[in-house]
C-alpha cells in the first residue's frame, strides 16, 4: 500500500493512518435493515453505485483517512478551504474533517517552495494559468531575489531576538508547512473532484493527483466506483 507520494520540489502527502474498508458503507448502509457483509460481492458493488449515484452520501462518511502533508502555504491556503466552515448537516460535504498544523510561533520556517518553470497568465481564464513566460531567467532572478531577502531579514530578526511570532509575518507565501489532515471518503473526494482539474492550480493539482493514488490502494472498489459515476 502506498505510505507516502513526495510532491513539488519538497513537500509530500503521506498516509499515516485509515478507519474502514470497502465493506464499511456497505454495512453502514445495510444497517438499516440490519444487514450485515463479510465478504465484498458483485451484490454489494450495486448497492455501493446506487448510493453514489442517488448521493446517498453519510455511509462513506464511516470510512475516514488520516495523513500528514507537507505543502507551501499557499497550496494550504486553498485547501483548508474545504475544511473551513465545515457544518453539521448530514448532506454537507464539507465535513467530517480534523487540521492542525505547524507553528511559526514555536518553530522557525527554513523551507520555501521553488517552481521549476513559470507559468504564463492564462487570457481568457482569470485565475489560470496556461503556457510559460517567455523569459525564464529573469522570472526566476525575481522570483529568488524577493524570497531571498524575506528569509534573510527573517533570519536576522530571529537572531536579533524578534518573537518568531512577529518574525514570520514577513515570509512570503512559498514557505513549506505541515498539517495533519483527517477526512472522510467522501470529503477526500470531494477536494479530488474540485482540485483535480484543468482550471485547478498546477501546484495543488499535484497533491491531488498523488491523493487520488493513495485512496484509490486504501479503498479500492469504493474509490473505483465512485470514479465510475463521477467519470473521475
Amino acid at each position: 500500500m502506498i505510505k507516502k507520494i513526495d510532491v513539488l520540489d519538497k513537500g509530500y502527502i503521506e498516509l499515516v493512518d485509515k478507519i474502514g474498508d470497502d465493506l464499511t458503507p456497505v454495512n453502514a448502509a445495510r444497517v438499516s435493515f440490519d444487514g450485515y457483509s463479510n465478504d465484498y460481492t458483485n451484490k454489494d458493488e450495486k448497492l455501493v453505485n446506487f448510493l453514489i449515484k442517488h448521493k446517498h452520501f453519510s455511509p462513506f462518511r464511516h470510512q475516514h483517512c488520516m495523513f500528514i502533508i507537507k505543502a507551501p502555504e499557499f497550496v494550504m491556503r486553498q485547501w483548508y478551504k474545504h475544511v473551513v466552515g465545515a457544518e453539521t448537516t448530514s448532506a454537507h460535504s464539507t465535513k467530517d474533517h480534523a487540521w492542525n498544523e505547524i507553528s511559526g510561533r514555536y518553530v522557525p520556517y527554513d523551507e520555501f517552495y521553488n517552481p521549476q518553470f513559470f507559468r504564463k497568465q492564462s487570457e481568457d481564464n482569470k485565475q489560470a494559468s496556461d503556457g510559460l513566460v517567455t523569459d525564464q531567467i529573469m522570472a526566476r532572478t525575481l522570483w529568488c531575489e524577493a524570497q531571498d531577502q524575506a528569509i534573510i531579514s527573517y533570519k536576522k530578526m530571529l537572531e536579533m531576538g524578534v518573537a518568531r511570532e512577529q518574525a514570520r509575518s514577513i515570509l512570503p507565501l512559498t514557505l513549506y508547512t505541515k498539517v495533519y489532515w483527517t477526512a472522510s471518503f467522501q470529503s477526500i473526494m470531494n477536494f479530488i473532484e474540485l482540485r483535480d482539474e484543468e482550471t485547478s492550480q498546477w501546484e495543488i493539482r499535484e497533491y491531488a493527483i498523488a491523493l487520488k493514488d493513495i485512496i484509490n490502494e486504501v479503498f479500492p472498489k469504493t474509490t473505483a466506483s465512485w470514479f465510475k459515476n463521477y467519470n473521475k
